[in-house]
């Protein structure tokens, strides 16, 4: 397996379901070293519907591209009170990604 594990995270807004668990969201992929393309997504909200929706959107993508189309993505499908949060977590996601690119 050529892949590696990385991780993004960021505050929740206050009246979510998942911050009575979690205090941060947290974004995980784990992806192809030579492609940085995301084989596997998890995110940490409260439902396993919105867990797999955000698994689905993120899948496939390469990291290599940016992230500025999975931003709009989510910004554009995902109606709840965590959009910010996801999307933040996608950006220290990208830039822990950006990080590990110089030891790959």
């Amino acid at each position: 397996m050529n892949t590696i594990f990385i991780a993004g995270h960021a505050k929740l807004p206050s009246g979510m379901a998942a911050q009575n668990v979690y205090e941060s969201l947290t974004i995980t992929v784990e992806v192809d070293r030579k492609y940085g393309v995301i084989v596997q997504a998890n995110c940490t909200l409260a439902t396993s519907h919105g867990r797999d929706f955000i698994s689905e959107l993120l899948k496939g993508h390469s990291l290599k591209d940016g992230i500025e189309e999975p931003l709009k993505w989510i910004e554009e499908r995902y109606q709840g009170k965590a959009c910010n949060a996801l999307m933040s977590a996608l950006k220290d996601l990208h830039k822990q990604y950006e990080t590990q690119l110089g030891k790959i």
